[in-house]
């Protein structure tokens, strides 16, 4: 096996210099995960949700980093899952440099308009996932433009512009290692069977911009894909083709069931039957109820049935 477990619970070294943190989002193991470079410069790749910053605190220190040794933040993008810690992590220690695409900078500063679309989504169970979301000071955000460079831990790592499932969206590509920090460009993929499944909650899908996204990051050639959702695929070919795929089946299931007049109710419903089916042909039923903690079906629906209507 590649990887061994640190210490007792939740982290697992990936390579001497790197560990995936188990968030324990919503008590469910292997549904968010935060990346830890050690090294010259400290760096969490995702903070995770504000509910589990104590959780994520935990395995810095089980890796063998005091907390307060990080010197940088960087978040694939502003969806509460990978970034509603981060202003709970500058409050802690505001020396902290905080990595983020140009678009989703301004919502860091003030998350009032993040959090007025979280809470249509999630509603009275907001505060209990993802935590208080506190503002990031304007003057610790540092903006990474497609194609800028940044030092994390001892590596060097370019930001690619990758929208799809948002248009804020960056992944990390560490062309030495051949390491791909990919947030949710590569979809959710779960540890032990090969099998992906795109994260497509609204407001901003957009299948064109992701299918050039997956052929973007199919040109890279990465060795490894790591997942927020979750952790270390070596598969990363098949796991792009894959997710390409069976994105755009998805969006046609929702699209022949809009034609036939379903309202929304009924289209998750047949959703959540293809999908369960699919799921558990590839893993098993108890994996079904993993992806739905990380992402629900409705939601995922409801990001289709925005992208299928815009036309």
């Amino acid at each position: 096996m590649w990887y061994r477990v640190v210490a007792m619970a939740h982290v697992q070294r990936l390579a001497d210099d790197l560990f995936l943190i188990d968030t324990r989002y919503n008590e469910t193991p292997q549904a968010i995960g935060v990346f830890l470079l050690t090294g010259a410069r400290p760096a969490l790749i995702e903070t995770g949700p504000g509910a589990r910053v104590h959780t994520v605190l935990e395995g810095i220190r089980r890796a063998g980093l005091d907390p307060a040794a990080l010197q940088a933040v960087a978040v694939t993008h502003i969806h509460l899952d990978h970034a509603a810690a981060t202003g709970e992590l500058l409050r802690r220690f505001p020396h902290l440099e905080v990595y983020v695409h140009p678009v989703g900078a301004p919502h860091l500063a003030d998350p009032d308009r993040l959090l007025a679309s979280a809470r249509r989504l999630y509603g009275d169970a907001l505060e209990r996932l993802f935590g208080q979301v506190i503002p990031v000071p304007a003057d610790r955000l540092r903006t990474l433009a497609d194609g800028a460079r940044v030092r994390l831990g001892d590596r060097t790592l370019t930001a690619l512009d990758t929208p799809g499932h948002a248009r804020h969206h960056l992944v990390y590509h560490d062309e030495a290692s051949g390491d791909m920090f990919t947030g949710d460009a590569a979809g959710v993929a779960l540890p032990g069977a090969r099998y992906v499944r795109p994260p497509t909650p609204p407001p901003e899908i957009d299948l064109p911009a992701w299918d050039a996204t997956i052929a973007r990051l199919r040109a890279l050639r990465p060795r490894r894909l790591l997942l927020t959702h979750f952790g270390p695929h070596e598969w990363a070919d098949d796991l792009l083709v894959q997710l390409r795929d069976r994105l755009h089946a998805l969006a046609g299931v929702v699209e022949r069931a809009l034609a036939e007049g379903l309202d929304e109710d009924a289209v998750v419903a047949r959703v959540q039957g293809w999908l369960l089916d699919d799921i558990r042909a590839h893993h098993g039923a108890e994996a079904a109820g993993r992806f739905e903690v990380i992402m629900s079906t409705r939601l995922s629906v409801l990001g289709l049935i925005r992208y299928v209507r815009r036309g």
